[in-house]
């Protein structure tokens, strides 16, 4: 025999090749889309921040982690 079969006679098909887009869409629609291309960290957009520079956040440490 030269076709191929699996173990009860039966044709082997082969796997169709899913294209990247259309996995990604498929993925994203069972587990959300949590991954964004860029980050707000990876900008240098700073009106998002509350403002309050490095010193303020100092004088806030507890006396007791020194």
């Amino acid at each position: 025999m030269s076709d191929r079969s699996d173990e009860q006679g039966a044709p082997e098909q082969e796997p169709e090749v899913e294209p990247q887009w259309k996995r990604r869409r498929r993925l994203a629609a069972v587990f959300g889309d949590s991954t964004h291309e860029q980050t707000s960290d990876d900008t240098d957009a700073r009106e998002d921040r509350s403002g309050k520079g490095d010193a303020w956040y100092r004088e806030q440490v507890p006396p007791h982690h020194g």
